[in-house]
């Protein structure tokens, strides 16, 4: 019983302050462990293959991504209100600035699974919604990433010879993430300009990204070769030049499969044509580079790597492979490109098994949160 002599208890307006406490540190690159979950979702249901119960999983996965964004999302929220000087910095270091392209994709890559398997659960016309909604949100926000962020370390951030790292490439990828997933909702829209207007407009991020990207990569592969290895804890970023390679060869195939009705003739014809004439090679210089990547991570943990949000990469990037390998299979109908990307698929859910149990851990043990150490630099 409250008496007169007994303030009112009221709801505070501010969360425990453990909670503020605890996202000090929560940076941008979080968004990477939404991408890696929500592309297990995706990958899977595109296998060629038939296997039972596999469908369930991967909108179980999906659902799992959905609900790691919206907590991801409000963390970060607190993140920016009550630490805005630590997010101030982020946008400031060249080291964290790059990762707010991860936003974008975490927003394109759950709304992408969303219409691909969410739908089983949830209704077509609630998936459509949501996917709208997400896709609209993390197009803006990677059309707005891919200027940002390379303005930014070009004017403000002071970036010596040899800091280049593959985690450059994540602003510059999310708009192929866009046209990789742009077309699925093209069915949805009014037959006419509206669907041959969002198609067009995926083809024209598509070439925004790809040419950003062959811009990037002499530079990322002449300081892989000039400047000695990367610090350890970045060594997984090897991983991240599989994305723009498998999600442009993704992108290719996803216009092949959606082009015909919604662009005249002979475009659709064309870009049916493109998907392969495109995509063999590029999954063949992926396939190159994982090679690499692989050999160089393995020499990173010899040398004493240990577990990072980094190793985060070892999933998103390889899904973009499996859908890219995926694609091929449907337009080409070789069982070579069918029984890849199952190899690769083996290969992402082994990854994300791994990176997931181990972030779970590295969050219980409140290490994932602290404040960041200089990683060591191992010599040549």
């Amino acid at each position: 019983m409250v008496t007169a002599a007994q303030p009112l208890a009221l709801p505070s307006a501010r969360p425990p302050g453990a909670v503020v406490t605890a996202v000090r540190h929560l940076g941008p690159n979080w968004y990477a462990a939404v991408m890696g979950t929500a592309i297990v979702a995706t990958a899977g249901a595109g296998l060629p293959v038939e296997v039972p119960g596999l469908r369930t999983a991967c909108t179980a996965v999906w659902a799992l991504s959905l609900a790691l964004l919206v907590v991801l999302l409000a963390a970060r929220a607190l993140h920016w209100r009550h630490h805005r000087d630590q997010a101030r910095a982020h946008l400031l270091d060249p080291a964290v600035a790059p990762f707010y392209g991860c936003l974008s994709m975490a927003l394109l890559a759950v709304g992408g699974g969303t219409v691909v398997v969410g739908a089983d659960w949830i209704g077509t016309p609630a998936a459509v919604a949501l996917d709208a909604v997400l896709f609209t949100a993390g197009t803006a926000i990677g059309l707005a990433a891919i200027v940002a962020v390379p303005y930014l370390m070009a004017v403000r951030h002071r970036i010596e010879p040899g800091q280049a790292s593959p985690t450059w490439l994540l602003p510059l990828v999310a708009p192929m993430v866009s046209a990789a997933l742009g077309p699925l909702l093209v069915p949805h829209l009014p037959a006419g300009q509206p669907g041959e207007t969002l198609l067009l407009a995926c083809v024209a991020m598509f070439g925004m990204s790809l040419l950003a990207t062959l811009v990037m990569l002499p530079v990322l592969f002449g300081r892989l070769l000039t400047g000695g290895p990367l610090p350890l804890a970045l060594a997984p970023t090897m991983f991240l030049v599989l994305g723009p390679l498998g999600q442009s060869t993704t992108a290719a195939g996803k216009f092949a499969d959606f082009a015909e009705g919604v662009v005249p003739e002979p475009y659709a014809h064309g870009l049916a044509v493109f998907g392969v004439l495109y995509g063999v090679p590029v999954i063949g210089f992926a396939l190159m580079w994982l090679a690499l990547a692989v050999a160089y991570v393995v020499r990173a943990r010899r040398q004493g790597m240990t577990f990072a949000m980094t190793w985060w990469a070892f999933t998103f990037p390889v899904g973009t492979c499996v859908t890219g390998a995926e694609a091929l299979a449907r337009h080409t109908g070789l069982a070579a490109f069918e029984w890849l990307a199952v190899a690769l698929y083996a290969v992402l859910v082994t990854a994300w098994a791994t990176v997931s149990v181990l972030t779970a851990r590295g969050l219980a043990a409140g290490a994932l949160l602290a404040a960041p150490r200089p990683a060591p630099v191992v010599p040549r």
